[in-house]
């Protein structure tokens, strides 16, 4: 499954418009921007999965910080600075990885 399966091509194209400054990433705007705070949970958990790239049930820091290429190739990588305070953000357990329903209440938010 696409990213584009689930989210608009265009959306997806003007939120990463909006982040391509290093430290300009603000997870709740993305999220927004790109139409996935408005998803279904099932939805939610299907981007989910694309982002757990080693399918681990969790998205650890370096899955993070390449988050913005997967939604376009031609995307940046996170910087430390956003990748951390994104983790922060998402991991409430404190376990250092997003998990499923962590990833969903970070994009409810």
């Amino acid at each position: 499954m696409a990213i584009t399966d689930i989210l608009s091509a265009k959306d997806i194209e003007s939120a990463l418009s909006s982040c391509q400054a290093d430290d300009s990433f603000n997870y709740k705007s993305f999220f927004s921007m790109v139409g996935l705070s408005s998803k279904s949970t099932d939805q939610i958990r299907k981007v989910f999965a694309i982002l757990d790239r080693d399918k681990s049930g969790f998205i650890e820091e370096d899955e993070l910080q390449m988050f913005l290429k997967n939604f376009s190739s031609d995307a940046r990588a996170l910087t430390s600075v956003e990748t951390k305070a994104f983790l922060a953000a998402g991991d409430t357990d404190g376990d250092g990885k997003i998990g499923v329903e962590e990833f969903q209440s970070l994009v409810k938010a």
